[in-house]
């Protein structure tokens, strides 16, 4: 309730009967009405009561409209049901007073915002070159882009873990099996963008380790590597006369299953696995598929 009629956006004269305060003295209710503050309803219902030189919450009133009113020592603090601040107040002596031209909750909307931080803006344009960005700034090429001056007092986190590589592993320069067939690398890459002739769209690539010497399978599906490989397995030791003794490649799953792991077994053949996200180890065949 109030006395200030000016509060009102819109009032409506209605005679409610006298209103008794705390120590028994009443005065009379002459009209109802909602306040407004910028455009924003703040309180609705308010009443408003001849010669009151106080504006009055209650409290009771706020819990019937499913707000919450917290108390403290020095201040009080009124939520909606999504525990959103409403109203804050601070406590005078013994009485707590809410401004309304402080309103926590106003609509309030910033248009424009001007940062010079050079950093920020070094982040923005996609961690450009800082130079380029100088340039860029000096001559006016990108529209809101204010004049920076960097200062060359701090290093880029980002830029510095981008630019991190791992440790180049060292080139073999000799060849450490001493037969054709002693050692094979196997790989598998698609699906290309294009379908060959056959309408494949994988190959299983297949290198010796002593001679280097190169098998392309092409495949429609991936499931079809180990039966290429069994038809492939006979031909070639039937035609040097040679046994196969180790197969090494990735951890793909048309090596560690579907039929790989019972053939080595059953025809004792050791197969080694690269470590997981290394394929320098299987290096022979990774550097044919570029070459494919």
């Amino acid at each position: 309730m109030t006395g200030d009629a000016s509060l009102f956006t819109n009032l409506k004269s209605k005679n409610s009967g006298k209103v008794t305060f705390g120590d028994n003295n009443n005065a009379k209710s002459i009209g109802i009405g909602d306040i407004r503050k910028n455009g924003e309803t703040l309180i609705k219902n308010v009443l408003l009561v001849d010669n009151l030189n106080y504006n009055l919450l209650s409290v009771s009133q706020l819990c019937d409209k499913n707000l919450y009113v917290f108390f403290s020592k020095h201040e009080c603090l009124i939520l909606d049901k999504n525990h959103v601040i409403l109203f804050k107040g601070a406590r005078h002596n013994d009485v707590y007073v809410i401004h309304l031209d402080k309103i926590i909750n106003s609509n309030v909307k910033c248009l424009t915002t001007s940062i010079d931080n050079p950093w920020l803006w070094h982040r923005r344009l996609c961690h450009f070159n800082i130079d380029l960005i100088e340039k860029l700034a000096k001559k006016e090429l990108v529209g809101g882009l204010p004049k920076l001056k960097f200062f060359r007092n701090k290093i880029c986190d980002a830029c510095q873990f981008g630019k991190q590589v791992k440790i180049s592993f060292k080139p073999k320069n000799f060849v450490s099996t001493h037969k054709p067939l002693e050692l094979l690398h196997l790989d598998l890459f698609g699906p290309t963008q294009h379908a060959s002739l056959g309408g494949c769209k994988y190959a299983f690539v297949i290198v010796d380790d002593y001679s280097r010497y190169t098998w392309v399978l092409f495949l429609v599906h991936k499931n079809e590597a180990f039966e290429k490989f069994v038809k492939l397995f006979s031909k070639i030791q039937n035609l040097l006369n040679l046994k196969i003794i180790r197969l090494r490649s990735d951890n793909g799953a048309e090596f560690k299953f579907g039929g790989f792991p019972e053939f080595c077994d059953h025809n004792g053949i050791s197969h080694e696995f690269s470590v997981v996200r290394v394929p320098q180890q299987n290096g022979v065949v990774e550097r044919k598929n570029r070459t494919l």
